[in-house]
C-alpha cells in the first residue's frame, strides 16, 4: 500500500485561494497594521511634537507618494529578468522594517522625513514582484478572487493599525514617549511579516532574455499599453484622500468623526474586494475596470451635491469600492493581457500612474483654492473621458469577457 503524496504548498488551498496567496495576505496584513498604526498619526507627530510647519509636512508626503511607486519598474524588471519573485519582494518588505527603526532610534524632523520616504520605497521595490508573484499561483479562473482576497487581508491591516493607535494614544496620553512606545510596538507585527515571508512557496517564473530595462516597456503588448494609456489619463483625475476628509469636516463632521470616515472606507475596501474579484472572474475583467471609472465619475459629482452627513457616509462606501477595484482588480487585469512579462507590466503601470499623481495632486490642490467643487467637477471629466477611451480598444483577456 502507497503512502498519499503530499500536496505542494503551491498548489493547497486556504478559503479558496492557492495557501501561498493567503500567506502573502497574512504578511501584507502585518505590515499594513504596522505602518497605517504609525500613519494614522504620523501628521501629527511631525507637526506637534516636532514642531515641523504645514508645508513641510507637505513636502515629506509629496515626496513619500512618488517614493511609493519609484522603483516599481526597476523592480518588476529584474524579477522578470531572473525569474524570481520571492528574494525581492523579501527586500521590500524587510527594508520597509527596518526604516521604521528609524523613529525609534532617533526622533527628530530628519529621521522622521527620512522614516516616511524610505519605508515608502520598499513598498515600491516589493510592490510588482509580489503582484507577479501572486499571479504566478493564482488559478487563472480565480485571479481576481486572488488578487481582490490578499487586498481586502492587506487592508484589514488597515482598519486595525489607525484603531490600535487611537487606543494606546488615549491610554497614554500624547506625548513623545507614548509616540515612541506606539512605533516601538508597530515594529513588532512588521518583523513578523517578514518571518512568514520566509516560509511562503515560491513557483520561480521562466526568466525573460537579456534586454535594456528602459526599451523592455516597447516589447510589451498592445492590450496593456492601451490599459496603460488609459490608466495614465484616469491618473490625471486624483486628488488626495485628505481633501474627501476635508470635505466630510466642511459637512459638519466633527474632527474624531472624520477619522472614522477612514476607517468606514477601508472597512468597505475589506469587504468588497473579495467579492469584486470573484465578480470579474465571472463577467470579466474589462467590464468591472470600466465600472470603476463609473463609480469614480459618481463619487466625483456626488461630493459636488453632498451636504448630509449620510450623503459623505454613502460616499466613503463607494469609494471603498472604487479603490478595491483599482488597486486589486487593475492587477489582475494587467496579468491577464501580459503572460509573460508580468512583473515589468506591473511595474511600469505603478510607475508611470504615481507619476502623474504629482501634476495630478498640484492641479487638485490649486482648483481646491478656487473653489472645491472644482476639483471634483475636474475628476468627474477626467474620469469619463478615460471611460471613454478604454471602451474604444478592443482589448480581450478572456474568451468569455464581455465589453
Amino acid at each position: 500500500m502507497t503512502e498519499p503524496k503530499a500536496i505542494p504548498q503551491s498548489e493547497q488551498t486556504i478559503f479558496g485561494v492557492n495557501k501561498s496567496i493567503f500567506l502573502l495576505g497574512i504578511v501584507s496584513f502585518l505590515t499594513d497594521l504596522s505602518s497605517e498604526a504609525i500613519f494614522s498619526v504620523f501628521s501629527i507627530f511631525l507637526t506637534v511634537i516636532l514642531g515641523a510647519s504645514a508645508a513641510l509636512l507637505g513636502l515629506v508626503e509629496g515626496i513619500a507618494d512618488f517614493s511609493a511607486s519609484s522603483l516599481d519598474y526597476l523592480a518588476g524588471y529584474f524579477s522578470d529578468r531572473t525569474g524570481k519573485r520571492k528574494v525581492f519582494a523579501m527586500m521590500g518588505y524587510a527594508f520597509s522594517t527596518l526604516a521604521k527603526s528609524i523613529l525609534i532610534l532617533q526622533a527628530t524632523l530628519l529621521s522622521a522625513a527620512s522614516f516616511r520616504v524610505v519605508e515608502r520605497l520598499g513598498k515600491s521595490f516589493r510592490g510588482a514582484p509580489r503582484d507577479a508573484w501572486i499571479s504566478s499561483m493564482a488559478d487563472r479562473k480565480k485571479a481576481g478572487f486572488s488578487f481582490g482576497v490578499h487586498k481586502a487581508m492587506d487592508k484589514a491591516g488597515a482598519v486595525l493599525g489607525p484603531i490600535g493607535a487611537y487606543f494606546i494614544l488615549s491610554r497614554l496620553g500624547e506625548s513623545a514617549s507614548t509616540f515612541k512606545t506606539l512605533f516601538l510596538l508597530a515594529l513588532i507585527p512588521a518583523a513578523l511579516a517578514v518571518i512568514v515571508l520566509f516560509f511562503v512557496g515560491e513557483k520561480p517564473a521562466q526568466p525573460t532574455k537579456r534586454e535594456n530595462m528602459f526599451v523592455a516597456y516597447k516589447t510589451l503588448g498592445p492590450g496593456f499599453k492601451h490599459y496603460f494609456y488609459t490608466s495614465g489619463l484616469f491618473s490625471l483625475a486624483y486628488f488626495s484622500f485628505s481633501f474627501l476628509l476635508l470635505k466630510a469636516y466642511n459637512v459638519g463632521f466633527a474632527i474624531q468623526d472624520v477619522t472614522l470616515l477612514y476607517a468606514l472606507f477601508n472597512v468597505s475596501f475589506v469587504i468588497t474586494a473579495p467579492l469584486l474579484g470573484k465578480l470579474g472572474d465571472h463577467i470579466g475583467r474589462r467590464t468591472i475596470i470600466a465600472i470603476e471609472y463609473l463609480l469614480y465619475l459618481g463619487m466625483c459629482m456626488g461630493f459636488i451635491f453632498a451636504t448630509a452627513k449620510w450623503e459623505i457616509i454613502a460616499l466613503f462606501l463607494v469609494f471603498g469600492i472604487f479603490y478595491a477595484i483599482d488597486e486589486s482588480q487593475s492587477k489582475a487585469f494587467i496579468t491577464d493581457l501580459e503572460k509573460t512579462k508580468r512583473g515589468t507590466a506591473i511595474g511600469v503601470y505603478n510607475f508611470f500612474t504615481g507619476l502623474v499623481y504629482l501634476p495630478a495632486s498640484v492641479i487638485a490642490g490649486y482648483l481646491w483654492s478656487l473653489n472645491p467643487n472644482y476639483a471634483f467637477a475636474f475628476g468627474g471629466i477626467i474620469s469619463a473621458v478615460a471611460f471613454v477611451f478604454f471602451l474604444s480598444g478592443k482589448t480581450k483577456t478572456l474568451p468569455d469577457q464581455a465589453l
